[in-house]
């Protein structure tokens, strides 16, 4: 059962961190009025956005992760205090 937790928290964080992502790209476009950042085709964005960007990105990846295992931690103690039979 404990492979089974661990693909569950894999495939929770990887939701969140999807869901976090369109979040942040979200705020940022509607905040700043222009898109992302993320390939570097545009020139247009300065060197301090870009680096901005990738600071709130990386700070929101942090803190899903974070809530992410700590949810899954707390699944995992849940279940193994009171064990349904199946």
């Amino acid at each position: 059962m404990n492979v089974v937790f661990k693909l569950l928290g894999i495939a929770v964080s990887l939701g969140a961190g999807f869901a976090a992502n369109k979040l942040v790209d979200a705020v940022w476009e509607k905040s700043t009025g222009n898109k992302p950042p993320k390939d570097g085709s545009d020139l247009e964005n300065s060197l301090r956005s870009a680096l901005v960007f990738a600071l709130v990105s990386s700070a929101v990846a942090a803190v899903i992760q974070v809530l992410a295992g700590r949810g899954t931690q707390r699944a995992i103690a849940r279940f193994n205090k009171t064990p349904d039979e199946v």
